[in-house]
């Protein structure tokens, strides 16, 4: 498989590049595939349900083509998911995709399993050590940092928004030793994300150490993603005949959207045969995406604190992916967008739980949100032409393709449920009184000592930081 850049058509590299680069520090640009093959229609139309190791092989096996053997391949898939997304109704014609059962308790666990085993893969035989550099607004830190943790031949440096991401989330970032440190800067994510992207376009330092990523500017995290939208909608396609009786089921992938690389691996599942009619880019008031949607215009901007803090982001590194394989009317096609503020998502996790008897997290619930308010007559609304304003919460005004399934009661749902809502405890005991249960593997990590290392939000710092301790 060649890969190419959003910002450089002529590029050409292979995985291994791709992988091992990040992104391209020449452009700046980040690397998507050159084509998206399709799984064969046998193995996406079956009628009994895949496992998730055959899913993620089938899926994996076209893009790292010459580069990781077969047998090589079916082993690191192995050691990546002992663990697997598990598909839980909540009401007939609405599915929560449950992406906490890895060893953070959220999706990024994923990703970046599969990312550190290809990375340590590709860096057999060299000299020096690979220099993960990685910004989080809440999971993706964590995540990366038990991925990578005692690899060796890799480091790994996360930065994160100081007091701006939950206690329990900071515990799991600041408490990592060894090849793995945490850096709190005195900023927003988009601060931290700034300074990781500077210092991959920094020749000086690119001539020092040999730079990575682990975001989801990161290929091998984007891939991996698509594993689960592939699984979960083969899953939910054959029960949906038994569980509402809907023939011809529009199946809508509702995901909550910060940076939108989760989005983007949805896409790419799409593209490789995945019985997915549509999407709903699920935000907070970080709304970038949804204005884009409704406007035309981009406007990248300061990105502003909430409830759902993993989705803080004003400037989301995978709209430049998005922008590269899709035009704005294409976009608009597949898309529902919708955002909402604080109050609505402390009311998404109260109606859930009212409702169903589901505890969702506070990001879950923006999408729970979303999809209710949708299948409960504001899509209707939309396409009787009743327009409302982009800039109050709600549903962005583009009637997607599929917004007559959604009318005509023949369409279903799959929430993306990011994250164990015990690590937003607080959260969910203000909407419904009672705190959700703490997993085993949290309640450890509350009685270790913090190390993470504070640290200014100017580049000069970072940099200064990097060249003393890396």
């Amino acid at each position: 498989m060649i890969y190419t850049d959003t910002r450089d058509s002529s590029v050409k590299v292979n995985f291994r590049t791709a992988v091992l680069n990040g992104m391209n520090a020449a452009t700046g640009g980040l690397y998507i595939p050159v084509e998206f093959p399709k799984l064969d229609k046998s193995f996406t139309d079956r009628n009994t349900d895949p496992s998730f190791r055959d899913v993620a092989f089938e899926m994996a096996k076209p893009y790292v083509k010459d580069e990781i053997p077969d047998n090589d391949l079916e082993a690191i898939i192995s050691d990546c998911y002992p663990f697997t997304s598990q598909v839980v109704p909540i009401d007939p014609t609405t599915y929560v995709l449950e992406l906490f059962h890895g060893p953070t308790c959220a999706f990024k666990d994923f990703g970046a399993r599969f990312m550190a085993r290809t990375m340590s893969y590709f860096n057999r035989g060299e000299k020096d050590n690979l220099h993960i550099l990685v910004a989080t607004s809440g999971d993706t830190g964590s995540a990366v940092g038990s991925a990578f943790h005692n690899v060796p031949g890799i480091d790994v440096t996360i930065l994160y928004p100081d007091g701006k991401i939950s206690p329990l989330q900071e515990k799991q970032l600041s408490t990592f030793t060894g090849n793995v440190r945490a850096l709190k800067v005195k900023g927003t994510f988009d601060d931290c994300q700034a300074l990781v992207k500077k210092a991959f376009v920094d020749k000086d330092l690119r001539e020092k150490f040999r730079l990575s990523s682990a975001n989801s500017i990161n290929i091998s995290r984007l891939l991996p993603q698509a594993f689960y939208y592939m699984y979960s909608s083969i899953v939910v396609k054959n029960r949906i005949p038994r569980d509402s009786q809907i023939k011809d089921p529009a199946i809508i992938a509702v995901c909550p959207s910060g940076n939108f690389g989760n989005l983007t691996s949805g896409l790419i599942a799409k593209e490789m045969g995945a019985p997915i009619t549509g999407f709903v880019a699920a935000t907070n008031a970080n709304r970038t995406v949804p204005d884009w949607i409704a406007t035309g215009e981009y406007n990248a901007r300061p990105s502003i604190a909430t409830l759902s803090n993993a989705m803080d982001v004003g400037a989301p590194s995978n709209y430049e992916r998005i922008k590269a394989l899709y035009t704005l009317e294409e976009v608009r096609s597949m898309f529902a967008s919708y955002w909402t503020d604080d109050q609505g998502t402390i009311e998404g996790i109260k109606k859930c739980h009212e409702k169903t008897g589901y505890i969702i997290d506070p990001h879950g619930a923006v999408a729970w949100k979303a999809w209710n308010d949708i299948r409960g007559g504001e899509m209707e609304k939309l396409v009787k032409g009743e327009k409302g304003d982009y800039s109050k919460p709600g549903l962005t005004a583009n009637i997607p393709a599929w917004a007559d399934k959604v009318v005509s009661k023949e369409a279903a749902a799959i929430i993306l449920e990011t994250a164990h809502p015990a690590k937003f405890g607080a959260t969910v005991v203000n909407a419904i009184g009672r705190e959700p249960s703490m997993p085993e593997r949290l309640e450890k990590v509350m009685s270790l000592p913090d190390n993470a290392i504070p640290m200014e939000k100017d580049y000069d710092s970072f940099k200064s930081w990097l060249v003393a301790n890396l």
